[in-house]
């Protein structure tokens, strides 16, 4: 008599063997060796993951593969060896092109793929991203409440990417973090986990600083994708960088989240074009001044045409960065994300060096305030609407109503501001308020920041029914920007002058209007979003 039985996963592990590399004629197979079984196969031809087995369940999408891009095209090399370091075997695929070489490598007994992708060129679509194409059917869930879920779409609300779904307005940029604030994002399922782990410098060659966002997720309707985006032009506002991305790995489990502050230094034995090893970098520390450390968060910046890293400082403002490349870097203080402070060419990192190097705030404000609505700390915070832009489009039904809105000195909240302001839709914003005879003497000065424009729009103010003059055009980010879930772009501020007798004892109004010359339909007309409004003298 033949007997069978079943082994529950916890019994399973007893049974597992190490880490094995199968090869056939149009693919590599990666068993793990783990105890969550988990196995791969790599098509031979162009790189795309074919398959991921976690438990015996299908997890990878079958019509189409996870790759670099939209995949590498079949003049892609792929090789693959075995290797040991130290004690632990390891399995180390390389993917090659003339100007990308795209790296898998799984270690003994863990149910991840850690990757690392080395480019000289920009790839041809414009933008360097991994995704990994899921099958939606395990892994439907994301992060963000189903913001970034455009499966069973009713219609379309912008370009190929803004979509209705269930009367909610639904897209993949819904699904963004802050690179400073995105270590770990996942796609789930009911008794499985998919996660992208950005730990350390991760970031180090993409482009756009700390506060910079991109897609992180997206079901679709047909697969789950699950992105690490190192360098796109959605908001760009900084060139490309070439060389070594990553380290970044994706992760399988049953519920649990990874460690952000996963350490893959085990790479650098791997033999990775490009590695610079922890012995190869140094360090800057040094303590930011000026910031207000109880109300903001304090944040510093170094960047070269190289590289890109980023710190918070402690409530103290005491700061320590990242292990960094060798060079010489720019040095950014932060206030939340405005920034007040820089110092060009400040920081020069060696190997193995430390360096010390102090920043203090020199943001202020002149004289005396008459009245400020919101806050400087380079966001929309607080502003209406704000709290859901991220999430979905400025169009759907649970935003509340973007005006035209006016505001009143005194008596009105925030939330009774509007984030953002578009041409023909919901300006001018009208600002009401009253002066004394003292505080209406003399010349002042209204300051308006922005986060991020659009189309070229800048403010157009009148004070008391006399036009300022109209600044010139921003620098331009070729992107939809508050349509998309971004609010971050340059951070300009625009400073107004008002002769002596513009403003008046008793009551007085501003209107702030969209400058541009350039038009367009509803949300997609020319259009900025507010940091903050400064009225002083």
């Amino acid at each position: 008599m033949k007997l069978s039985f079943w082994l529950p996963a916890t019994l399973f592990s007893a049974f597992t063997e190490a880490i094995t590399l199968t090869t056939a004629t149009s693919s590599y197979t990666v068993n793990a060796g783990s105890s969550n079984a988990f196995e791969f196969v790599v098509s031979r031809t162009n790189c795309d993951i074919t398959s991921l087995i976690y438990r015996g369940v299908e997890a990878q999408y079958k019509s189409t593969g996870s790759h670099i891009g939209s995949g590498l095209g079949s003049g892609t090399t792929v090789t693959a060896q075995e290797l040991t370091s130290g004690s632990t075997k390891y399995v180390k695929i390389t993917c090659a092109t003339s100007t990308l070489t795209h790296y898998y490598v799984v270690r003994d007994a863990e149910s991840a793929i850690h990757m690392a992708t080395h480019v000289t060129a920009e790839p041809t679509v414009g933008e360097l991203r991994f995704i990994a194409r899921l099958n939606e059917a395990v892994l439907p869930t994301d992060d963000v409440g189903q913001a970034s879920d455009v499966g069973g779409a009713s219609s379309t609300v912008e370009g190929e990417d803004v979509f209705v779904v269930g009367g909610q307005t639904r897209s993949k940029f819904y699904s963004s973090k802050r690179f400073i604030d995105d270590q770990v994002h996942c796609m789930s399922g009911s008794d499985i986990k998919a996660c992208m782990v950005i730990p350390g410098t991760g970031y180090e060659l993409s482009s756009g600083g700390p506060f910079f966002r991109d897609i992180d997720t997206n079901p679709t309707g047909s697969y789950s994708g699950l992105y690490f985006y190192m360098n796109s032009n959605h908001a760009q506002t900084e060139a490309y960088r070439m060389g070594l991305h990553g380290p970044y790995s994706l992760f399988f489990s049953r519920s649990g989240i990874p460690n952000a502050k996963t350490d893959l230094s085990f790479m650098g034995s791997m033999g990775l074009k490009g590695w610079v090893a922890a012995s190869g970098r140094g360090t800057v520390k040094g303590k930011a001044s000026g910031v207000d450390g109880s109300k903001y968060q304090t944040v510093l910046h170094w960047y070269n045409a190289d590289a890109q890293y980023w710190a918070f400082a402690d409530s103290s403002g005491n700061f320590v960065s990242p292990a960094m490349r060798p060079g010489t870097y720019n040095q950014i203080l932060y206030q939340d994300e405005l920034k007040v402070a820089s110092a060009a060419n400040a920081v020069v990192i060696t190997a193995g060096g430390s360096v010390t190097s102090n920043i203090a705030s020199t943001w202020s404000t002149p004289g005396v305030t008459l009245f400020q609505i919101g806050d400087w700390d380079g966001q929309p915070t607080g502003f209406r609407n704000a709290d859901k832009q991220l999430r979905m489009h400025p169009s759907d039904s649970r935003m509340a109503s973007w005006g035209p809105l006016t505001y009143s000195v005194g008596s009105s909240a925030v939330s009774d501001f509007p984030m953002a302001v578009f041409k023909g839709v919901n300006d001018p914003v009208t600002i009401k308020f009253t002066l004394t005879a003292a505080q209406a003497s003399g010349a002042a000065t209204l300051r308006i920041g922005t986060t991020l424009a659009f189309s070229g729009a800048r403010p157009s103010v009148v004070i008391n029914g006399k036009a300022g003059t109209i600044p010139a055009a921003p620098t331009a980010i070729d992107s939809r920007g508050v349509t998309r879930g971004a609010y971050r772009g340059r951070g300009d501020i625009y400073n107004f002058a008002i002769a002596s007798g513009g403003l008046v004892t008793g009551s007085n109004t501003i209107t702030i209007a969209v400058a541009s010359g350039s038009s367009g339909a509803s949300f997609l007309s020319p259009n900025f979003i507010f940091d903050a409004i400064h009225l002083f003298r």
